[in-house]
């Protein structure tokens, strides 16, 4: 049916057209690399052509690669209208609801997967192990190819992790422990190299910051990072000011991904403007690069072909669509993802914190008496306005600040049911939720304080310094 230019493309709808359109492109592509007959490869790009054209007639916009429709509804006169949807791109989420974003619609709206129980299921069997409580709670929710790492690995086939972190600020917060503690777990399960992009290219290019300064907090944040607990036989941990220049595999990446993004690509994903610095429009291949093992030849023995897993909040997904779009073109696997919800800020669901308002978050570097005061003046509610209201009709547990962080950091799962079935009949009161949370973090935070000071920068240098790691390629 899809090899069809009579097909029926009416019924499918602006994301399935688009996804066609794709598999089409890479289908061409394949057919030319390897000199296919003459009249095959024109049947195909007719084909192409063709659902090109059913897809500018659904959506009223041109096909752009690595750029998913946005959702669109009809309307009565047959003309299209953009939803009211949330706002979510690597710089800004924003929505509405006071439960937060709705991630089922980002995942039509992104063209990403679900992970369902059949995935989490699979990952357990893979592993031997009981899958984290991030992945039981829906924290991480959505994947693209997660299926395809784990055939990889039940193959006995080599994949790496990598993730990393944009270092705005000296201190972090909990939310950006989030990524780490996750990937840390998925290293020891499934037993990989990892390597950590400290993006401070990025923050110089984007903040009002010295490059000096952005050096030093990717340092700083580097220290938190190894605080929890990553093995530095296994880990790679590297400052773009200082790796970029001196690989030259990362640096051929970066120019063979910027080789094929047009600027017109890069303002639909990201939405530059003609004013915006040519830094800022060429830093997607940059965050791009670490997704291909010939980046790091030191660790991959100079292998071009090792599947990389991403795990990162969703946020970041247009770099990754960009790079996915990319990777058939330039002869390199698409990196897997596994996506997470965001962390909210204490004021509510709507927007994710900001490292730059201390009272939005719990940081890493607080006391156990800033953590009590911002929880208990900072978390929003999900309570009634009174005690006898409380009593009567329940909390709600679904924009309740304090009964989110739990589901992030209260590792019994008996527990945190029990608080909410507490919590939403009535019997346990907003000031006595966020008691339980005031107790779960301090310590918490308390024990990551006391593994930073052995953080020394003797250690961090070890970690940041380009070598082979405890894997053979």
């Amino acid at each position: 049916m899809a090899n069809s230019p009579n097909c029926d493309l009416k019924s499918l709808s602006p994301l399935q057209l688009f996804e066609r359109v794709t598999e089409q492109g890479e289908k061409v592509r394949a057919l030319k690399a390897g000199k296919a007959p003459k009249d095959e490869i024109d049947a195909a790009v007719r084909m192409l052509l063709s659902l090109k054209l059913s897809y500018k007639t659904t959506t009223g916009q041109d096909y752009q690669a690595g750029l998913p429709p946005k959702d669109l509804v009809l309307i009565n006169n047959g003309t299209t209208k953009e939803e009211d949807e949330d706002l979510v791109d690597p710089w800004n989420v924003q929505t509405s609801n006071a439960k937060g974003v709705d991630y089922d619609k980002l995942i039509v709206r992104f063209g990403s997967s679900k992970i369902d129980t059949d995935l989490i299921n699979r990952i357990e069997r893979a592993t031997g192990q009981k899958p984290h409580h991030f992945l039981r709670r829906g924290i991480f929710f959505s994947h693209r190819d997660m299926d395809q790492v784990l055939d990889a690995y039940e193959n006995k086939k080599p994949f790496y992790l990598y993730t990393g972190r944009g270092p705005s600020s000296q201190a972090m917060h909990v939310g950006h422990l989030i990524p780490f503690v996750f990937t840390k777990w998925l290293q020891e399960v499934f037993d990989v190299p990892l390597v950590i992009q400290l993006t401070d290219d990025e923050k110089y290019l984007w903040k009002d910051m010295t490059i000096e300064k952005a050096y030093e907090y990717a340092r700083e944040n580097a220290k938190d990072i190894i605080a929890c607990g990553f093995d530095v036989n296994k880990t790679f941990i590297f400052s773009d000011l200082d790796y970029l220049g001196t690989s030259a595999g990362f640096y051929k990446n970066i120019v063979k991904v910027q080789k094929h993004v047009t600027f017109n690509q890069v303002k639909g994903i990201f939405g530059f403007t003609d004013s915006d610095c040519i830094g800022k429009i060429s830093f997607p291949a940059i965050q791009a690069a670490p997704s291909f093992s010939s980046s790091f030849p030191q660790i991959f023995n100079g292998k071009e072909n090792i599947q990389c897993l991403i795990p990162c909040a969703i946020d970041q997904d247009p770099y990754f669509r960009m790079t996915r779009d990319v990777a058939p073109r330039i002869g390199q696997p698409k990196p897997a993802l596994l996506h997470s919800v965001f962390f909210p800020a204490l004021q509510g669901a709507q927007t994710k914190m900001s490292a730059s308002d201390p009272n939005s978050s719990i940081f890493l570097t607080d006391t156990p008496k800033q953590i009590k005061t911002k929880i208990n003046k900072h978390a929003f509610s999900g309570g009634r306005d009174t005690i006898e209201e409380h009593r009567k009709y329940g909390g709600n547990c679904d924009v309740d600040v304090s009964f989110m962080y739990l589901t992030f950091f209260l590792e019994d799962d008996d527990r945190l049911e029990q608080l909410k079935q507490a919590y939403t009949s009535g019997e346990l009161l907003t000031g006595e939720l966020k008691k339980v949370l005031i107790e779960t973090m301090q310590p918490l935070i308390a024990a990551h304080q006391e593994r930073r000071k052995q953080v020394t920068d003797e250690i961090v240098k070890q970690f940041m310094t380009p070598r082979k790691l405890a894997f053979e390629f």
